[in-house]
């Protein structure tokens, strides 16, 4: 906890850099918005009062500047900004911030700034009430699915944290797949860093039929969830094994076909009945259930629900 002496002194140290990003040159105030971003990197009191003071519509007029360096600044600083709940809601109010953020995330003039746009509307996504909102805004889907297919480590791990957050809203489906992010999705699940989002992913959009149909249309996406069951992490699997019962619930006669005709998912499907975490268990029961019922094969257990949860560190140096 800081001392009253050392909050007071961020506090001034804000409302210098506040006036600076109000008044300043644009040197000026490039400079305030890296101080505003280092400042806003920790604390919860400093967040706080650096939205308060009015910094937030200051840093959403720099995402637009031609410079760079004031870019990434503020992007970063917003992301930061926005760990603080309270000014998720600050930022997603200040008129044309959010579609400024997602120009950035589009067209943003440095890699560290597309990444810090994904990142920041992975934290934003974090209010059920924004999911719908920023998944509505246009081209949001279409640039995280885009900097999932071709980003750095970092870019892809930010783009499907946001595009698992998005999918946790029923009326957020048809825009995933509208945007193509179902088949970024399915790409993803065949890299070690990000799988386990991409798996976690689709298996909530598969318990829509229509989410359910546009998965099992794409021509690695069983594959790629056998894959995940066979090497992924433990979470990994649970979410594989989650979304292949999903698709089978959801998707028909056809998918259900295309899942249990897999070569190699009764032994998966029996490794994991014996040595997956509980959740992975429950799941891989109820797919066996389903493979018994087409199939006759030999196995009869029980349980069903699964928990899909993914956290992640966000503040930005």
């Amino acid at each position: 906890m800081p001392s009253k002496a050392a909050i007071e002194a961020n506090r001034a140290t804000a409302t210098l850099l506040i006036n600076q990003l109000a008044n300043g040159s644009q040197s000026a105030k490039t400079v305030a918005a890296r101080g505003t971003r280092l400042l806003a990197k920790t604390g919860r009191e400093n967040r706080a009062f650096i939205a308060e003071a009015g910094a937030i519509p200051y840093l959403c007029e720099l995402l637009s500047s031609t410079n760079s360096v004031a870019q990434e600044n503020s992007v970063t600083a917003i992301l930061n900004l926005s760990i603080y709940d309270k000014n998720k809601s600050r930022i997603m109010d200040e008129s044309g911030c959010l579609g400024s953020i997602i120009e950035v995330l589009r067209l943003g003039l440095t890699t560290e700034a597309r990444e810090n746009a994904a990142a920041t509307l992975f934290s934003l996504s974090a209010v059920h009430d924004n999911k719908k909102r920023i998944a509505d805004e246009e081209g949001a889907v279409e640039a995280l699915a885009g900097l999932l297919r071709v980003g750095t480590p970092r870019g892809k791990k930010d783009a499907v944290t946001a595009l698992f957050n998005l999918s946790t809203h029923t009326e957020n489906c048809v825009r995933m797949i509208e945007a193509g992010a179902i088949a970024a999705l399915v790409g993803a699940l065949g890299n070690e860093g990000v799988a386990e989002e991409a798996a976690g992913a689709l298996a909530l959009i598969v318990r829509q039929p229509i989410g359910a149909k546009a998965v099992g249309g794409e021509e690695m996406a069983v594959a790629g969830l056998i894959g995940m069951m066979r090497c992924g992490t433990p979470r990994g699997k649970e979410n594989a094994v989650a979304a292949l019962l999903e698709l089978c619930r959801s998707g028909g006669q056809a998918a259900t076909e295309k899942v249990l005709k897999a070569p190699a998912l009764a032994g998966l499907l029996q490794s994991l009945l014996f040595t997956g975490t509980k959740r992975a268990r429950r799941k891989a029961a109820s797919l066996a259930r389903v493979f018994q019922r087409f199939e006759n094969y030999p196995l009869h257990f029980g349980g069903l629900g699964c928990r899909i949860c993914i956290r992640r560190k966000l503040s930005r140096k």
